[in-house]
């Protein structure tokens, strides 16, 4: 069977307002898919009707190729971990992983060895015995997952469950968390707000807003090549610079022509556009590049040295811009110094307003 989940055209509303507007994917057996936009783009309460926790307005869910849409959630065998992790507090931490299976009626020991298992499998092999209220943050997420997966489930599904943590656990959590998927191979969707979470660890992003699907894409695929304004502005940083289509290669923007890789066949001439271009392909130099096209004048308005790169603020007649360049790359180029830009033209992609 090809595809594990399939959601096909569903709608939510909350009386006059449309959360979740006719969105299609679907999610391969062994994927991991992001949910991915701004608060109240309608990625939770999309997760919420595949887990079963809200009904569709409209549209169908199905599962190996059997509609769940009006199947209880008890019923669905999905496991599911939330930013709140709801371990019980007056159970170890064995206990904890074990509730589940106990609920199944599965005999102490094969409880027992599950347990050791998933305690082995989450690194943490020698806490069984600990009460919740004795784990640091990270050990909570781990054990909370440990629990999830005791039930054995065809879909894991996460709501932002790394959030509270603090920047350097949450980073590891996810290097942690995508190692442990891939292990097992299970069918996972996490719903995250961080684009930087989102293009660690997904195989798909989905990129929401408005309740609506914007693009659907491996990651570096979303990054290179977004499908829109939104998604260029929501997936890392993009110099986002209001042009008009001149013809099939180029586009005008501050008084200047610049050459563009391939232009969208439904755009035309004279059409109002954003080019886009990533701030790693801004190239700046002091006294110009010789023959170079795209070549724009620029004052720097800014400098921050952020440790793994510089970040150069641009003041242009195409309003600013951002550049970023490794340290060694850098010349020590200051504030107030004028310099010479040039935007390669692969890497001006051309995007409909």
């Amino acid at each position: 069977m090809t595809f594990g989940l399939e959601i096909r055209d569903v709608t939510k509303t909350y009386g006059a307002n449309t959360v979740v507007k006719n969105v299609s994917l679907t999610v391969p057996h062994g994927q991991f898919v992001c949910f991915l936009g701004p608060s109240g783009c309608g990625k939770t309460t999309l997760m919420r009707m595949v887990a079963g926790l809200e009904t569709p307005t409209a549209g169908r869910i199905l599962m190996n190729d059997r509609d769940i849409t009006d199947t209880p959630v008890h019923r669905r065998n999905f496991a599911m971990v939330f930013q709140a992790l709801a371990l019980f507090p007056f159970l170890s931490v064995e206990d904890n992983i074990a509730y589940s299976m106990k609920l199944r009626s599965i005999g102490p020991a094969d409880r027992k060895a599950r347990v050791k298992e998933l305690l082995e499998l989450i690194k943490l092999p020698d806490i069984g015995g600990r009460s919740i209220g004795q784990l640091s943050g990270g050990q909570r997420q781990r054990v909370a997952i440990a629990r999830a997966l005791a039930q054995e489930p065809a879909l894991f599904l996460l709501d932002e469950p790394l959030s509270a943590l603090d920047a350097k656990l949450r980073d590891h959590m996810q290097v942690e968390l995508r190692q442990l998927q891939q292990k097992l191979r299970i069918t996972t969707i996490l719903v995250t707000h961080d684009q930087r979470e989102a293009m660690t660890i997904a195989d798909t992003i989905v990129v929401m807003a408005d309740g609506v699907v914007q693009q659907i894409g491996p990651p570096t695929e979303i990054y290179r090549n977004p499908a829109n304004r939104f998604v260029a502005g929501f997936i890392g940083q993009s110099n986002l610079l209001d042009a008009i289509v001149a013809d099939r290669r180029h586009v005008t923007l501050g008084g200047g022509t610049i050459e563009t890789g391939t232009i969208p066949a439904h755009l035309a001439d004279g059409d109002a556009v954003t080019l886009s271009v990533r701030p790693e392909s801004v190239r700046i130099t002091r006294t110009g590049m010789p023959g170079a096209c795209n070549a724009l004048a620029g004052r720097i308005g800014f400098v921050r040295d952020v440790g793994g790169h510089i970040e150069l603020r641009i003041d242009s007649d195409c309003g600013e811009m951002i550049a970023t360049m490794p340290p060694a790359d850098w010349a020590g180029i200051g504030t107030g110094e004028t310099i010479a830009i040039h935007l390669p033209p692969d890497a001006c992609k051309v995007l409909a307003q």
